[in-house]
Parts: C-alpha cells; structure tokens; sequence
C-alpha cells in the first residue's frame, strides 16, 4: 500500500474520516471494554485509559473504514447511506482512509500487548481480526449468512471479553451469562439490521443473513435471539438478572416487521431507527445496574 496524497482539504478529509467512524456509535465498543474492566477488578489506571480510548475511536475507524471502503459499490445504492447510519465515502478519500484506520490502530495495539497478557493479547488478537474478516477482499465475512450475524456480534461483545481478559478477571457463571447474553443480542441486533438491506443488497450481488431467509423469517429469528439474550441474562445473578428485561423494548419496536415482505423490507428501517435510540435508553439502565452492583 503507497503512502496517501492528500488532494481534498485537511478540514474535509477529518470531517469524513469522523463520519466513517460512527460517532453515534462510538459508546457501544468502548462502554462495553470500560464497564468489564472495572467490574473484573481493573482500576482507573493506564490500562483503562487507553483501551477506552482505543475503542471510542481508533476501533470504530478501523471497522467501519474498512466498510465504508470496500462497501462503496453497495453504498451507492443504499438511500439510507450519507449520514449517522453511515458514509458513502469519497472513492478519492478510500486509499487515505484504509491508511489512517493502520496509523491510529497501531500505536494503541502496541501499548495494550504491552499492558496486557498473553490472555488478553490472543482475545484483543481474535477481535481486531473479526473486524478486518468482516469487511476485508477475500474474507468479507459479511457476505457469508449467519456468520455474518456472528462477526458483527463480535465486534461489541469483543471489547467487553477483552476487559474481562485484560482486568485478569474469573470467567464466572455470572461474566459468561453476561457475555454469552450480549453475544446473542449483538446477533439479533445485526440480523435485523440487515432485513433493511435486502433490496441493495441482493442488486448489489451480496449474501447474508437476512437475504438468504427474507425479511420475515429475519425478523423472527432476531426475535427469537433477543428472547435467548434476555433468558441467558437471567443467570447473570441478582441484580444482574434484572438486565434481562432490557430486551423487551426490542422485541416490541421489531415484532411489527415479523410478517414483513422483502419487496417492502426497507420499512424496517423505521424499527432500525428506533433501535438506534433504544441503545442509548438501555445504556442509561444498564449504567444504572451497575452502580446497584457496584454500590
């Protein structure tokens, strides 16, 4: 890969490189690290500094960048593309994109591999590379149904094993109901943020999960992994359990979609809309729960 010549104004090229990383989604990787850090034993240290850092920003560049890069055929067909939801990044701005994802990436993997142990290092290993595989020529884990559902499951669940991993915290009865939880509704999360997609998708010559079994039968599957996510919860512990109830909202705002026709699975977008914002209300009672944990 050559070096990259800035033709667009440095103002623009910071604008975009912020647009492709998701700034409304920032919180969902680098909360999940700082939450599990701290509830394994880690303190505000220079560990938790500079993974919550590197999970706010750096991590969310490298994922979505690569996306936004490798994604731009798909994008240019997809109405929802071109604000918070995601980037249809300039074609003059993807070579500049791929190599600012490496330079911000690699200093802060440095420093974790160095903070960390040969544990945490191979689960820090196991996240960074889903996140490649997911977007990457030649793997593109996102064109592959169901384990499509599984990677974008990583991508969240993985910074909350990495500060278990990190802290050298015990994975209890209770951390693996919690990550196992969050693993199952990161999955029905992506499952059903792909029912939208069907139609670009499918005109773009791209599989997954929600192409392959329709919009309906998406949904229902989504459904079915909330209701798994909220059961498995409930081994979390008291008052752990009690984060279990989160998933009831979703399953409301998605169970009008579960009859949806493909033909009309954009109107799913309404339900991805909603769940954006649901995301901030249940990191608000999550907050909540972990203070009565942690009191």
């Amino acid at each position: 890969m050559t070096a990259p010549s800035l033709d667009h104004p440095r103002t623009g090229v910071v604008r975009s490189l912020l647009g492709s990383s998701r700034p409304l989604s920032w919180v969902n990787t680098a909360y999940p690290f700082a939450a599990a850090y701290l509830l394994a034993g880690g303190g505000v240290d220079v560990a938790l500094v500079v993974g919550a850092a590197y999970f706010l920003v750096p991590y969310n560049l490298l994922m979505y960048g690569i996306n936004d890069v490798f994604d731009y055929e798909s994008d240019l067909l997809n109405a929802r593309k071109g604000g918070a939801e995601g980037v249809v990044l300039d074609a003059g701005l993807h070579r500049t994109t791929l190599w600012a994802a490496l330079v911000s990436n690699a200093p802060f993997l440095v420093a974790l591999v160095l903070l960390g142990s040969t544990g945490s290092t191979v689960v820090l290993a196991v996240v960074v590379l889903a996140v490649v595989a997911y977007s990457a020529p030649g793997l593109r884990f996102k064109e592959r149904p169901f384990l499509d559902s599984v990677t974008s499951s990583t991508h969240f669940a993985g910074p909350a094993a990495y500060g278990l991993a990190l802290a050298g915290g015990s994975l209890t009865r209770e951390a693996a109901a919690a990550l196992l939880g969050f693993f199952l509704w990161g999955m029905a999360s992506q499952a059903f943020g792909a029912v939208q997609d069907i139609v670009p998708d499918r005109s773009a010559g791209i599989a997954s999960v929600a192409t392959v079994l329709g919009a309906a039968r998406t949904v229902r599957l989504a459904m079915l992994l909330y209701a798994a996510a909220g059961l498995v919860l409930l081994l979390a512990g008291w008052p752990g359990a009690l984060a279990g109830l989160l998933v009831l909202p979703y399953l409301g705002s998605i169970a009008p979609f579960r009859s949806l026709p493909d033909q009309d699975a954009a109107a799913a977008h309404d339900g991805w809309r909603r769940f954006l914002w649901l995301n901030f209300l249940t990191g608000f009672l999550v907050t909540q729960l972990l203070i009565w944990i942690t009191w």
